[in-house]
């Protein structure tokens, strides 16, 4: 499969599983954590899926677009695994996180720290949504949409 394909096929995932899960959320409180700005096209995505809500997002640097970017108030920048911690306790709804690499050495050291920290950010019955498989005691794996094939994406419910 080409890269072309290969990213269109985990962008098609990444969507319908944050249509999925915003359905889902519609009565749990919370906020949307957003781990990896990018350029935005997610967080406007779940901007328009989860009105009213409010989305923090992290990353390193800020590159999205202006018209992706969110408040100042609700932007952090530094490196996610440190910055992040502090919002451990918040509560979220959900949590997105599509900051894998593709390199299996990168992906391994993010898989040190993001599951326990994902599990840190959501409320109970909360929803992650990740790139990267999840492997933690308080995270049950969720069935993903019937669009999307297994390990191309990844859903949990915080127990």
């Amino acid at each position: 499969m080409s890269r072309l394909d290969s990213f269109i096929r985990r962008m098609t995932a990444q969507r319908d599983c944050l249509n999925a899960v915003a359905m889902q959320l519609a009565d749990v409180p919370g906020a949307v954590i957003e781990l990896g700005l990018g350029n935005g096209r997610t967080y406007d995505h779940l901007r328009e899926k989860m009105p009213g809500r409010r989305i923090v997002a992290f990353d390193r640097k800020l590159a999205a677009h202006a018209s992706s970017a969110p408040p100042a108030e609700d932007l952090v920048l530094g490196e996610i695994a440190e910055t992040a911690r502090a919002f451990v306790g918040i509560g979220a709804a959900l949590v997105h996180a599509d900051i894998g690499t593709g390199y299996d050495d990168r992906d391994a050291e993010t898989l040190r720290w993001l599951p326990g920290l994902t599990a840190g950010l959501l409320c109970a019955g909360g929803i992650a949504a990740s790139g990267l498989p999840l492997r933690h005691g308080a995270l049950q794996a969720m069935p993903l949409p019937p669009s999307v094939p297994e390990d191309r994406y990844f859903l949990y419910r915080k127990l």
